[in-house]
């Protein structure tokens, strides 16, 4: 059969090795397959490449989703433990690491995904030295800002999922809460994707309106902070239910990886490189106004804040700081 195909077939050319849209997630756990589903439904990439130290696990996942193909159209998967596989990719999504338990807050996972990171960072620049990384893993500012210095890649090619996923949280939240379509909700939370992650109620705003009012008066109302701590909560809501979370942060990852692919210079909250903006002088990953494209991090936002949110934003850095600091990277 196979010569009977090859005969129906006069070659021009060589085919070319691989793509030039190739993404490459590394964990084949909840999370990262979540990551790898929603790229591929959304047509994201054109080649995806799963990798995990796991090698059943790995093979049966992607034996799962290569069934999938014939309604998917053009996407070619692959799966393994060698990261040779992983040459030349566009974008590596990093969702391997611990899994947060319940009861453990994103913090705690800091020493045991260290030294996870120390062994995969360097396997992936091998292979792919122009590649763009998206860190997933938790405690995600940190182990950006690890990756950052273990990769040698400039920061804008190394970045955080960081506060994307909260910032479309709480924008769920109110839209919820008032019967409001999502798309016309525009609120930022920045800083720490956790505990102290910062919500700039001065930017929440209802298609052109601005809901601020005054200022002073805005940030006394109960009803945003209760709302932001639904959202802190959220996660540890999620995986004392169910075990895990993964279907929102696979979709987030996706939307950014969209805006790499395709270039759209769209605007995301990530966790990048911090020095010199928003005065704070620690070099520190944390959540801010990005720009994104095909090369990366293009702009970072300079968002009015008021004197609160400033201050608290320089908190969570500080506090970032404090903890990477114990690393001696």
């Amino acid at each position: 059969m196979e010569e009977v195909i090859k005969s129906l077939m006069t070659q021009i050319s060589s085919p070319a090795s691989h793509s030039r849209n190739k993404l490459t997630v590394v964990g084949a756990g909840q999370v990262g397959m979540a990551c790898a589903f929603a790229c591929l439904t959304q047509r994201v990439a054109d080649e995806i490449a799963l990798v995990d130290i796991f090698a059943d696990k790995v093979q049966g996942e992607t034996l799962d989703l290569q069934h999938g193909i014939a309604f998917m159209p053009r996407v070619k998967i692959f799966g393994g433990s060698d990261y040779s596989m992983t040459k030349d990719s566009k974008v590596c999504i990093i969702s391997a690491g611990a899994r947060q338990q319940v009861g453990e807050s994103r913090l705690d996972l800091l020493a045991k995904n260290f030294e996870i990171f120390k062994k995969i960072i360097p396997e992936i620049v091998k292979y792919s030295p122009d590649v763009i990384i998206l860190v997933v893993s938790n405690p995600v500012d940190i182990l950006s800002y690890v990756t950052w210095k273990l990769s040698g890649l400039p920061h804008h090619r190394v970045i955080g999922s960081g506060t994307n996923l909260d910032t479309a949280r709480f924008k769920q939240l109110i839209s919820l809460k008032f019967g409001i379509n999502i798309q016309s909700v525009d609120m930022w939370i920045l800083g720490e994707h956790g505990d102290s992650s910062v919500p700039v109620y001065s930017s929440l705003r209802v298609g052109d309106v601005a809901l601020a009012g005054n200022k002073t008066d805005f940030e006394n109302l109960k009803i945003w902070e209760e709302i932001h701590k639904t959202v802190v909560r959220s996660a540890y809501e999620i995986i004392h239910l169910k075990g895990y979370t993964s279907w929102a942060i696979g979709l987030s990852c996706s939307d950014i990886c969209k805006s790499i692919f395709h270039n759209t210079n769209d605007l995301h909250a990530l966790s990048t490189l911090a020095k010199g903006l928003y005065d704070i002088n620690d070099e520190v990953y944390i959540s801010l106004p990005c720009v994104l494209g095909q090369n990366g991090i293009t702009h970072v936002i300079n968002l009015p804040l008021t004197e609160n949110e400033k201050s608290a934003l320089q908190e969570t850095a500080k506090k970032m700081f404090k903890l990477q600091r114990d690393l001696r990277i």
